[in-house]
C-alpha cells in the first residue's frame, strides 16, 4: 500500500547505483527491493524474525531464505542499527525509516534512539527519511484504526490511537539531532479485493495487536469489519484514500 511513498522518496533523492541504503524496520523488504532494482546497495534490519525471513525470500531467493545472508550488496539482518555496522564496507549515505508514525500514542518512542545509532554509520550530510500518517481528515483508514484505540483504551492496555500531529516527524528528527531538509505528501490508497482481504491486510500491520490482547481476535475482527463497511464499493472491493507524509533530514 505504501509503494507510492517509496517511489516518491526514491525519485526525490535520485536513488541509484551510488546509493548505500540502510533500512530501519525493513519489514518484509518491499521498499528495499524497489531500491535494489534501481541499483542501490541495500541493508535492512528488523527485530521481527518472520518479516525478515520474508524479506530474505524476496531479495535473496537463491539463498533459500534461511541463515545469515550476504548476497552481492544486499544484507538482511535481525536486530537494530548496531547489527548493520561493518567497518569493511563504505559508510551509508541514505537511511530510511518507512514504518509510518503518528497513529498511536508512543509509536515514535524508540525511533529517535535508533536513528541516533544509525547516524553513526552514515556519511556526514546523508539523507534520513522518516514517514508518517497524514491528517486524519485526509486518511480514510484513520476511522478504522480508531477501533484499536477504543478497545485498548477501554481496558487501559496497549497503545491507543491518536490523530497524526503536524510536527510529528520534525520532533523525532530533532531528538535524533537531524536537520530537516524538505518534505512531501503522497497519496497512498488502501485497496482490497473484499472485506475479508481488508481485515487480513490491516491485521498484518500489527496495529491491532494491542486490541487483540485487550479483548480477543473475534471481537476485534467484528468491529474492524463494521468500521470498513462505509468503504465498501458496489462491486465488493474496499477502497480507502489516504495521504502519507515524508520528511527528509540530514545527518550532522
Amino acid at each position: 500500500m505504501l509503494v507510492p511513498l517509496y517511489e516518491a522518496v526514491y525519485e526525490h533523492l535520485e536513488v541509484g547505483t551510488g546509493t548505500r541504503l540502510l533500512g530501519l524496520g525493513c519489514g518484509s523488504g518491499l521498499a528495499l527491493l524497489m531500491a535494489a532494482a534501481r541499483g542501490a546497495q541495500v541493508t535492512g534490519v528488523d527485530t521481527d524474525h518472520a518479516r525478515v525471513d520474508l524479506a530474505r525470500e524476496r531479495l535473496l531467493p537463491d539463498a533459500g531464505g534461511r541463515g545469515t545472508h550476504h548476497c552481492g550488496e544486499t544484507r538482511l539482518l535481525y536486530g537494530g542499527p548496531a547489527d548493520a555496522a561493518d567497518p569493511t564496507r563504505p559508510a551509508y549515505n541514505l537511511i530510511t525509516a518507512f514504518q509510518p508514525i503518528g497513529c498511536t500514542a508512543g509509536d515514535s518512542d524508540g525511533l529517535a534512539p535508533a536513528l541516533s545509532a544509525a547516524v553513526r554509520l552514515a556519511e556526514r550530510g546523508s539523507a534520513v527519511v522518516l514517514a508518517g500518517w497524514g491528517p486524519p481528515e485526509r486518511c480514510a483508514t484513520s476511522a478504522v484504526l480508531r477501533v484499536a484505540g477504543r478497545l485498548t483504551e477501554r481496558l487501559r492496555t496497549g497503545a491507543t490511537w491518536r490523530p497524526a500531529l503536524r510536527d510529528d516527524l520534525e520532533e523525532v528528527a530533532a531528538r535524533a539531532g537531524l536537520r530537516p531538509d524538505g518534505s512531501g505528501r503522497v497519496a497512498c490508497p488502501f485497496g482490497y479485493a473484499d472485506l475479508e482481504s481488508a481485515v487480513r491486510g490491516l491485521f498484518s500491520t500489527g496495529l491491532f495487536d494491542g486490541a487483540v490482547a485487550a479483548s480477543d481476535q473475534a471481537t476485534v475482527e467484528k468491529e474492524v469489519t463494521e468500521a470498513l463497511h462505509p468503504h465498501v464499493r458496489p462491486d465488493g472491493t474496499v477502497w480507502m484514500p489516504n495521504v502519507f507524509r515524508y520528511l527528509v533530514a540530514r545527518t550532522p
